[in-house]
């Protein structure tokens, strides 16, 4: 589901309200290009952009936006500029890592901190360390108990109001609607006539908004795990409006089906440590589950959950899973997992900008316990990721909410794993419907974004973004190594 969790930055947003036709104003200048702040990654040229605080009123108040440009290599034979984002929402964006070797030649590639983010003009909910203690305890974790629930609960009443008393008037203005209008306020400064795109997990979200808004200004969008938009924004169903959104978007159901995958390929490969021959292994997996939930030892329940759903967002995870889990099979100190995934990753409140939530915090319970009924622990890791939302004390006008299929001359490219843990399968299948001109990729894995993971899936990447070439559709691609290779 893009990872919405919430970070000590936090750079939290705000709940919803209609849509709003944004007034016009100038043409933003060119940028100023020139050398980034000292640590920053080589190669990279630095610049800021300013954009009004609201578009509403394109006169009014404005903010930064920070912008890092990874030069193309061909500068002679240079196409033109391709943004990116990477998700979130709330992550950082500055210094891209989707390039392929074939885009990182034809294009300037620049990405962006997003508007209450990094380096950008920030959201502040915090002003002691003191204040951030709520959200150290909710991070990351989801309450099994009732004693668990009550505590979290009040944790994030704290964050949440900590928010409302310190980040002042940009709260009321963080939705994606308004970041896809600082897109093409950032598409006019480099001189581009329409956006070329590759976004990942949220950053997909951002790329509907943006070929929906500006259905005119679309050159290609390439959208790699995918978020179906209606279930992120409103849901399918007058009565979703009563679910969580962090539950209905479903990524829980494509969790369990990576982790039986993970299971099934780890049971047929010597080179898994959580094998045992003659051995279930999903019931040892619950074994580890049913124990923690009633004992509690130096690793949690929640822990466990927590880590191996973030190792399932990339099959090159397997082998430090497979020894994790066969580590706490025993009531002693189970081995850290390494992966980039054991942070939590920032904007949980832009998800409450974006998203119909229930007002009645008692709907997070009831959805969490009916969705580990599809994907134990799972089912609870992600509704509780937006638990805010239940609190939230700011709204933005701004808000999209559709229509979501306005025509683009070109069709979008769309690209998911068949077991994805955060965008599932089955809503970037419905995407595929549901936008104006869309065409769905497949990579047959597990695992959340599929660029940079198969040969046939960069290819196809590449083919577009190029030259607005299209795989056939129904195309399926192979990941380039299995999940025990050595990489």
């Amino acid at each position: 589901m893009t990872r919405i969790r919430i970070a000590a930055a936090l750079t939290l947003s705000a709940l919803a309200a209609l849509t709003i036709t944004p007034a016009v104003s100038a043409a933003p200048r060119g940028l100023a290009w020139g050398a980034c702040p000292s640590g920053s990654p080589p190669g990279y040229d630095c610049a800021e952009i300013e954009v009004p605080l609201s578009y509403q009123d394109p006169d009014g108040p404005r903010i930064t936006l920070a912008l890092g440009r990874l030069p193309a290599t061909d500068r002679k034979h240079k196409r033109g500029t391709l943004f990116t984002n990477p998700g979130g929402p709330g992550n950082q964006g500055r210094f891209s890592k989707f390039q392929t070797p074939s885009l990182h030649r034809q294009f300037d590639i620049v990405g962006f901190d997003p508007r209450g983010v990094g380096a950008s003009t920030p959201v502040r909910c915090f002003t002691s360390d003191a204040e951030t203690e709520p959200l150290k305890r909710i991070l990351g974790t989801f309450p099994i108990t009732a004693e668990q629930e009550t505590r979290h609960f009040a944790d994030a009443r704290e964050v949440t109001a900590s928010c409302g008393r310190n980040a002042g008037p940009l709260l009321n203005h963080l939705s994606t609607a308004n970041v896809a209008r600082d897109l093409d306020r950032m598409r006019q400064a480099v001189g581009e006539p329409r956006l070329r795109y590759y976004g990942l997990s949220y950053g997909t979200y951002v790329g509907e908004v943006y070929a929906n808004l500006f259905p005119h200004r679309v050159d290609a969008l390439a959208l790699d795990a995918v978020d179906d938009p209606i279930a992120w924004s409103t849901g399918h169903r007058p009565e979703d409006a009563n679910v969580p959104f962090s539950t209905r978007l479903g990524g829980f159901r494509d969790a369990d089906r990576a982790l039986q995958a993970f299971l099934d390929t780890c049971a047929a490969d010597v080179r898994c440590a959580f094998r045992e021959p003659g051995t279930d292994l999903r019931a040892k997996y619950d074994a580890i589950l049913d124990r923690l939930e009633t004992t509690p030892g130096p690793i949690t329940y929640q822990e466990v959950v927590r880590r191996t759903h973030n190792a399932l967002t990339d099959e090159a995870n397997s082998p430090a899973l497979a020894e994790f889990l066969q580590s706490a099979t025993k009531p002693v100190a189970a081995k850290a997992i390494a992966t980039p995934f054991d942070s939590a990753m920032g904007g949980g409140g832009t998800i409450c900008a974006d998203t119909t939530n229930p007002r009645d915090p008692a709907a997070w319970p009831r959805a969490a316990r009916a969705a580990d009924r599809e994907g134990r622990g799972f089912g609870s890791y992600d509704t509780y990721l937006s638990l805010p939302c239940a609190f939230w004390p700011a709204a933005d006008n701004a808000r999209y909410t559709g229509p979501w299929n306005r025509p683009t001359a070109p069709i979008l490219l769309l690209a998911n794993g068949k077991g994805d843990p955060e965008t599932p399968y089955a809503g970037a299948k419905r995407t595929e419907r549901i936008l104006g001109n869309a065409r769905l990729l497949t990579l047959d894995a597990w695992g959340h974004g599929a660029l940079n993971r198969s040969a046939c899936v960069d290819a196809a990447v590449d083919a577009y973004l190029t030259h607005g070439r299209l795989p056939a559709r129904g195309t399926v691609c192979a990941p380039d190594h299995a999940p025990f290779d050595a990489r």
